[in-house]
């Protein structure tokens, strides 16, 4: 039995490896080769700086590319172990497919381990580094006025958060507004104002002209001596001229490791602002750490299923199995601004789906045999 663990783990480990660096070089060439081409238009192209780059890129890079290449390492080492009779034979020999798989469980279990260290603390730094090295290079600030996914204070008890910046226009903003409330000797912190607007812009700062935050089809609440009431406003502007430019390298939330973003947690929590933006980014990074397990459990039974020792056969599966699961990640991201929904539990949808119904399929696959 120890042999045949022993060789088991051994074709899914070199299978991993060679999936995890084929789509670790196509992320890259995807997603950051843009990054090290700015490097080489600006005639910063030594050897050692864009190496330095590129280093600093992979782990950001390998979080993505680590739960890929053990999924489709599962579906191409048991499709090809079940076309080449190899399962029979072991099966046979009275040996279980669950006591065949264990090993590459347990092996995905170490993995999500790995997966969640990458995830939660070295790709967020490795990310937060290339970008001080990155605008070290071509001397830019790191923030503009009003942060992308960061809270921003405007001043007078507001805090502002933008989901999407894109030079002065803003998309998915919320304010939020606190005051203090006397009663008897003590003074407590509340929220007297929460408003949403689809779309904002930032306007003036020139010529003389004043600069202005406009928020367009403004709607929210508000709260007065009667209680909270609620109002809608096609367009409101909001004066910026003694609203000073953000904190230097202020850091969005996905660029925070988890021991940052629980501090900023606290913070935030303390000042009574709404927290669905950092839970968000939480529970992505803590789900995401589990997509190991969840692609190991589905990709064997499919891999079986699937009887075929073709390798495009498996890339195809598991490219479907990543759609799905990328999907739930798109749409928790899409709906931050939107706390009633309480976007933070989508990111689990994945894997618990993507567990049970790998358990249920193993499960009925090891009762055929």
């Amino acid at each position: 039995m120890r042999t045949l663990h022993l060789y088991i783990v051994r074709q899914v480990l070199a299978s991993t490896a060679v999936t995890v660096t084929v789509f670790t070089l196509v992320l890259l060439l995807g997603t950051v080769l843009r990054d090290l081409l700015e490097f080489v238009a600006a005639g910063h192209s030594s050897p050692g700086l864009l190496l330095r780059a590129l280093a600093l890129l992979i782990p950001f890079v390998l979080a993505f590319s680590l739960p890929i290449g053990l999924l489709t390492a599962s579906l191409l080492v048991f499709g090809r172990f079940s076309a080449d009779q190899e399962l029979t034979a072991i099966r046979s020999a009275g040996i279980s497919l669950v006591a065949v798989a264990m090993p590459v469980i347990l092996l995905s279990i170490g993995m999500s381990v790995l997966s969640g260290i990458i995830t939660l603390e070295v790709a967020p730094a490795c990310r937060v580094s290339f970008k001080a090295l990155r605008d070290s290079v071509f001397q830019q600030p790191l923030t503009t006025l009003i942060p992308e996914g960061r809270f921003f204070d405007l001043g007078n008890g507001l805090t502002l958060y933008a989901r999407e910046v894109r030079g002065t226009g803003l998309r998915d903003v919320q304010i939020s507004g606190t005051t203090n409330r006397i009663q008897g000797t003590n003074t407590e912190r509340i929220m007297n104002l929460d408003v949403w607007a689809p779309e904002a812009e930032i306007v003036g700062g020139t010529n003389g002209i004043k600069r202005e935050l406009i928020l367009h089809r403004l709607q929210g609440l508000y709260l007065n001596p009667q209680g909270w009431q609620g109002f809608v406003d096609a367009e409101y502007r909001y004066d910026l001229t003694r609203v000073g430019t953000s904190e230097p390298h202020a850091l969005k939330f996905n660029e925070m490791t988890f021991r940052q973003l629980i501090r900023e947690r606290r913070i935030r929590a303390a000042q009574g602002v709404d927290l669905t933006p950092i839970n968000v980014q939480l529970h992505r990074q803590v789900a995401f750490s589990f997509a190991c397990v969840g692609f190991t459990l589905v990709g064997i039974p499919l891999g079986i299923r699937a009887h075929r020792r073709e390798t495009n056969i498996g890339v195809g599966i598991a490219l479907l199995l990543l759609v799905i699961y990328y999907s739930f990640v798109v749409l928790g991201q899409a709906m931050e601004t939107r706390p009633g929904m309480h976007p933070e539990l989508i990111f689990w949808i994945p894997n618990f789906l993507f567990q049970g119904i790998g358990a249920a399929l193993l499960w009925r696959a090891n009762r055929a045999a």
